[in-house]
Parts: structure tokens; sequence; C-alpha cells
């Protein structure tokens, strides 16, 4: 008797959803934003100021993770939610993605702050090395989230209509626009920041990650993990000068892997595996 393999499941987030994704995204962190810039008095004294340890913060950084979840959910159930999170798994990329991610990135941001007369590293706190070791892992509970949404979701979803360049470039745009109203929160770092760099190293980095995503099929673990180094607090202050080397580094990276910059062909287009652990 023949053993007949059970069918693989396949759960396909239709495209049209990208615009829910989006909606549901903004309506989530602008609101939260919006309440504390038109009534800063008011939401202050109902829930506290407003800082990057605020729960209301955490939550309007978790928006587009709690978008592509609950998308996924919609379209694949259960089922579809184990699929999607199955892509923090895959692990195998090429060896020259890792040594980027673990020490390019610091090099960028060391090489930038000593352009700017700055230190190699960020000096140490009166607390001791504890207090930034404990920074650093919350912030792995910050930006590395929200990759649910941008490489989980919007990624695969416009690499179906663009090539990776530009669907790189369309989510580095939205990202950026999405972070505007954090500029005018006193109580935030964005305050202090100039947008227009911040934009445009929003674009670059999103195009700079898109290789990195595509190589290892769809992985969410690198991209987290690339998302997390930028935001490393061992790394010194190096704005502007790390916005210009990385788009440097990036116009090297989008030339050298124009062949699969530029063409849709083998680029990753969906949301959630099949059963069989494949993203395409």
């Amino acid at each position: 008797m023949t053993d007949i393999a059970a069918p693989t499941r396949t759960f396909r987030v239709p495209s049209y959803a990208l615009i829910g994704f989006f909606a549901l995204t903004f309506a989530i962190t602008w609101g939260i934003v919006a309440v504390y810039i038109v009534a800063p008095d008011w939401a202050s004294a109902s829930f506290g100021e407003i800082s990057g340890s605020h729960p209301f913060f955490f939550l309007a950084t978790w928006a587009p993770a709690i978008s592509a979840f609950a998308l996924v959910l919609f379209f694949g159930g259960i089922g579809g939610l184990k699929s999607f999170l199955s892509r923090l798994t895959l692990w195998r990329v090429s060896s020259f993605w890792v040594f980027f991610i673990l020490i390019g990135i610091p090099i960028v941001f060391v090489l930038g702050s000593l352009l700017k007369g700055g230190p190699v590293l960020t000096p140490m706190s009166p607390e001791g090395p504890g207090a930034i070791v404990s920074i650093l892992f919350m912030m792995l509970f910050l930006g590395p989230i929200e990759e649910f949404g941008w490489r989980g979701v919007a990624q695969p979803i416009l690499q179906r209509h663009l090539a990776p360049l530009w669907a790189g470039a369309v989510i580095g745009s939205v990202w950026g626009i999405w972070h505007l109203p954090a500029f005018f929160l006193s109580g935030t770092v964005f305050a202090a920041w100039n947008f227009l760099p911040f934009f445009i190293g929003n674009v670059t980095l999103a195009i700079l990650v898109t290789p990195i995503f595509n190589s290892a099929r769809g992985s969410l673990l690198w991209p987290m993990l690339f998302h997390w180094q930028l935001i490393n607090p061992f790394w010194p202050d190096a704005q502007p000068y790390d916005t210009w080397i990385l788009v440097a580094v990036t116009v090297a990276v989008v030339w050298w892997n124009r062949d699969t910059m530029l063409h849709r062909e083998g680029a990753l287009t969906e949301v959630i595996p099949d059963d069989g652990g494949r993203t395409q």
C-alpha cells in the first residue's frame, strides 16, 4: 500500500490587503501621537508624559506588527499565523550579509562618529554598562518588532508588482512618513532630529535590507537583527554622517546586486509560507 502525502496548504494574502495594512498601521500610530499633539496637557495628565519607555510609545511602535498579525489571522487563521511566524526560523543567508549586519553596521556608526569628532563608542553611563545593556534589550522589543509588518507583509506584496529596488524605496518612503508625527513630540528622541536626513535614511535602509531579505528567502530574523543594530545604544551618535555613508554603501550594494534588485524574478512574494516551509 502506498502512502499518499497530505496536500500542502497555502494561505495567500491578496495584494489589496496592503492598503488595509498601511491604513491600520497609520491609524494606530498617528491616532496615539495625535492625542499628545492636539491635547498635550490633557494627555499627559491622563496617561503620563510620553517617552521612549511609555506603554503608548511601544504600542505606536508595534503598529506595523499589530496590523500584520491582524491581516495574517484574517486571511490565514491560526494555521496561517504559525506559518507566518515560521519565517523567524529562516536563518540561512549569505555569509557576506552576516558579516555586514554584525560588523559592517557598527563600522558605519564608528566611522560616522569619528568624522564628526565624536567617540568610538557611546560614553559609558554613570550607572555602568548594565544600564546600556538594559536599553539594548529594550530596543529589541521596539524597532525590530516593526519588521513583522514592513518585511513580513509589505515587502512580499510589493515585490509582486515592483522590482525589489522600488519595493524597498516605497516601503522606506512610507516608513519615513509614518514616523513624522513623532518629530513633534518633545518627550522622544525624534524631537531633536532633522526630518529630511531621517527620511533619506529610512529610504536608504529599506533599500539596503531588501537584498538581505530576499537572500534569506523571506526571513524575518535577519531584518530584525539588522534593525536592532541600527538602534544599538552602544554605537555612537553619528548623525548625519552615518546616513551619508549608508547612502554610499546602498548605491554600491544595489549596483553589485543589480540583477536581482532591478528584476522581480526570484524575489519573495508570499506573506505566509505554505506548510512545506516554502515562501514562494
